[in-house]
């Protein structure tokens, strides 16, 4: 049952954030500066109402797989969900931050769309790792 879970949170997460690599983030080149300075305080605690429990339910588990045992799957998840971790804190919620006080030039902008591709790729990563565990535990 932990398996599927597990799938289903990292799903979740890659449907996530393929939406947001190629439909949010690039939308915010559309707005003014003045209507993005408004709408990403509403998107902010919008998506982190999505997001957090998706990150605090995959780190759990993660966590918990690797407690239980200590395997190439189990230890490569748990090094790129620190990473996820890690890069959303140090550099994406700075990013946010800055638009959130008022900085909404492009370079802010294009940034984010630029530097998401870490963390698409990584998050599609993990669910085919997920998957495909799941899949091999079925055979």
């Amino acid at each position: 049952m932990i398996e599927i879970s597990r799938l289903l949170l990292d799903f979740g997460l890659c449907i996530l954030i393929w939406m947001v690599q190629l439909i949010v983030y690039p939308s915010f080149l559309f707005f003014s500066d003045n209507n993005l300075f408004t709408w990403h305080k509403t998107y902010t605690k919008a998506i982190a109402l999505i997001v957090m429990p998706l990150m605090l339910g995959q780190l759990s588990i993660v966590i918990y797989q690797v407690f239980l045992i200590q395997n190439a799957y189990t230890l490569t998840s748990i090094v790129l969900v620190f990473f996820l971790w890690g890069i959303t804190l140090l550099k994406f919620a700075p990013l946010h931050q800055q638009i959130s006080e008022g900085n909404t030039h492009l370079q802010v902008q294009k940034k984010l769309v630029q530097m998401n591709w870490m963390r698409t790729i990584v998050w599609t990563i993990l669910f085919v790792m997920s998957a495909a565990s799941v899949i091999l535990k079925s055979l």
